[in-house]
């Protein structure tokens, strides 16, 4: 009997996880993973409805399923001195997850903390709103400022020609515009922990999914003011900050000393990586680290001089640095190597 409860509750996830994802044919994926009649997933549903896990609409075979909202709640902050992040995390955060499993509330005390004082500190705005919605599967949080916007203010502070460029710093790490009070880790690590992180300002929207580990940038045709940050975990996951934080240590003293650095993020518009310009716009800061990884996916080609200055020069000047390429395609590949191969010339010239 434990184990057939213990089977119906591993479908019942499997059908929340997928209607989360707005997977489409959930009812047909169900069937087929657990090798049951389409009979049997109908009562997995309609146990799941009865017990206001889900929202059916229509009726018989064209019936559809929604995730229900088990928590709704929005709050706004003015933004003051007075404000602090660990007071609004422990009266009105924490109590709105009820019981949950104390890794998912470290995350999300991690998570929630790290960008609402990025908020207070950073946004130079007056106003912080909060949003929370949970379901049976997970829980989004999100955080909106009524502020200058982050792309925006790191462009101003780096003095970038293009607020995309803006996002590369974020995706690399140790980056902040206030290096004496904060240590550029929080939305680094925090984009990793979650199921999706995602931010929107201007008219620039970038993202993480923890299943497609890669970042990601796209133009949205609707301008977000201020900053808005949107943070989804599933209510059960296994995960810890702990494991998340290892992944990007080197070495005895646990420090963040890796990063990935997904490449194509220094791309503007339909532009290839071609020139060294583009390559050193890439490395800014990459010395900060004692292990670099370079995802290279989605990059069809790169420069002779682009790979040059990466894998030559620069590795020459940083010998310190362990170098390393992620996803790249054959023709990629080749440029890389042959930078490799000048280098190893020069050495054994030297």
């Amino acid at each position: 009997m434990r184990k057939l409860r213990k089977r119906g509750e591993e479908i019942r996830q499997f059908i929340l996880s997928r209607l989360s994802s707005q997977t489409a044919e959930v009812p047909t994926a169900t069937a087929e993973k657990f090798k049951i009649s389409r009979q049997a997933v109908n009562k997995h549903f309609q146990k799941l409805v009865d017990g206001g896990a889900l929202i059916a609409r229509g009726k018989t075979r064209r019936k559809t399923y929604e995730l229900a909202p088990v928590l709704e709640w929005t709050q706004a902050y003015p933004i003051s001195p007075a404000l602090a992040e660990d007071e609004v995390w422990r009266e009105d955060i924490a109590p709105r997850f009820g019981e949950i499993p104390d890794n998912v509330k470290k995350i999300w005390q991690y998570g929630f903390t790290e960008m609402f004082n990025n908020a207070v500190d950073h946004s130079n705005g007056r106003e912080i709103t909060v949003s929370i919605k949970r379901t049976a599967h997970e829980t989004r949080i999100l955080i909106q400022d009524d502020g200058i916007g982050i792309f925006k203010k790191i462009q101003t502070y780096l003095g970038l020609t293009n607020q995309r460029h803006a996002i590369l710093e974020l995706a690399k790490g140790k980056f902040t515009t206030d290096p004496k009070r904060h240590s550029g880790e929080g939305i680094f690590f925090t984009s990793r922990v979650f199921d999706r992180f995602s931010i929107s300002s201007g008219e620039l929207f970038f993202a993480h999914d923890l299943n497609d580990h890669q970042d990601w940038m796209i133009e949205s045709n609707y301008p977000a003011s201020g900053t808005l940050i949107l943070m989804t975990l599933n209510n059960h996951t296994a995960r810890t900050t702990k494991h998340i934080m290892d992944q990007f240590a080197v070495g005895d003293d646990f420090g963040f000393d890796k990063t990935i650095v997904p490449v194509r993020l220094a791309k503007l518009g339909e532009d290839n990586l071609i020139s060294r310009s583009q390559a050193k716009r890439l490395l800014t800061r990459i010395d900060r680290f004692k292990t670099v990884v370079f995802d290279f996916k989605d990059v069809k080609i790169i420069g002779q001089a682009f790979a040059d200055e990466i894998f030559r020069v620069f590795a020459s000047e940083h010998p310190e640095i362990s170098i390393q390429e992620f996803e790249a395609n054959a023709e990629v590949c080749q440029m890389i190597t042959r930078a490799r191969n000048l280098r190893r010339a020069e050495s054994g010239n030297s």
